[in-house]
C-alpha cells in the first residue's frame, strides 16, 4: 500500500500533469495527498479531481514543516513525496509495489524549458536520453525515493543542517535512514521526470550567475 505527496509551492500551473500521471498508472496508489503551501494558486484542481486529498494551506509553512506535517498524514505502509512540477512514468507505482525493502530508489528523467541545468548542478551524474538526460540514482539518495512511513516517521523531515552541501530536508531523512540500518533496493530504470524550469531553478541562489549564462 502506497500514498504518494504531491507537493506544490507556485506550481498550480504545472500540477494537472503530476496528478494524470498518478491516475493513470498501471497500479493506483491508495491515496493521493495533495497540499499546496500558502501559493494560493491551486483552487482549482479539488473541483477538477475529487479523488485527490486536497490539503491548501492559506500560509507558507516551509518545506521542513510542510513535509513533516504531511508525512505525519500517512497510514500506509509506504510513502513517496514528489513535487507537483514533476511526474510519474505510468507503471511506476506498479513496480514501487513489489518492493519488500525499507527504501526503494530509482532512476530519474531530466527534462524541461531548463534540463541543461542539470549540467551544472551535477557535473559527469547525468547522460543523454532521447532529448533529454538519464540520471543513474542506483543506492542513491533523491527527493522522491520511496520508503516505509513508519521508519520515516520516527525521523521525520528535517534539515540536515543550515548551510553547506545538501542541506535538504530529505538528505537528513535519507541519512538517518541509512545510520538506523534500513534496506535499500533500486529499479534501473527511469521512473521519474524531473522538470527543471525557471521557477524550480530560481530556488538555487547560486545558480543565478549561471541561468544568466544560459540565456
Amino acid at each position: 500500500m502506497i500514498t504518494v505527496v504531491i507537493a506544490s509551492y507556485k506550481y498550480g500551473h504545472l500540477a494537472a500533469h503530476c496528478i494524470e500521471s498518478l491516475l493513470s498508472q498501471t497500479k493506483k496508489p491508495e491515496r493521493i495527498l495533495f497540499v499546496d503551501d500558502g501559493a494560493l494558486d491551486c483552487s482549482h484542481l479539488p473541483y477538477l479531481y475529487p479523488g485527490v486529498e486536497f490539503v491548501l494551506r492559506p500560509k507558507n509553512l516551509g518545506t521542513v514543516d510542510n513535509f513533516h506535517e504531511m508525512l505525519m498524514r500517512v497510514e500506509t505502509e509506504y510513502v513517496l513525496f514528489i513535487g507537483a512540477d514533476n511526474w510519474l512514468r505510468s507503471d511506476a507505482i506498479e513496480l514501487l509495489s513489489k518492493a519488500t525493502t525499507d527504501v526503494v530508489t530509482y532512476d530519474i528523467l531530466v527534462t524541461g524549458e531548463l534540463k541543461e541545468e542539470i549540467l551544472i548542478r551535477v557535473p559527469g551524474e547525468t547522460k543523454p536520453h532521447h532529448g533529454d538526460y538519464y540520471w543513474d540514482r542506483k543506492d542513491r539518495h533523491h527527493g522522491s525515493m520511496m520508503y516505509k512511513t513508519a521508519l520515516g516517521q520516527k525521523i521525520g523531515y528535517k534539515k540536515r543542517f543550515e548551510d553547506g552541501i545538501h542541506p535538504q530536508e530529505d538528505w537528513n531523512l535519507w541519512d538517518q535512514l541509512m545510520e538506523q540500518g534500513a534496506s535499500v533496493a533500486s529499479i534501473t530504470e527511469g521512473l521519474l521526470f524531473y522538470r527543471r524550469h525557471r521557477e524550480n531553478f530560481l530556488k538555487y541562489d547560486h545558480l543565478e550567475e549561471a541561468l544568466e549564462e544560459m540565456n
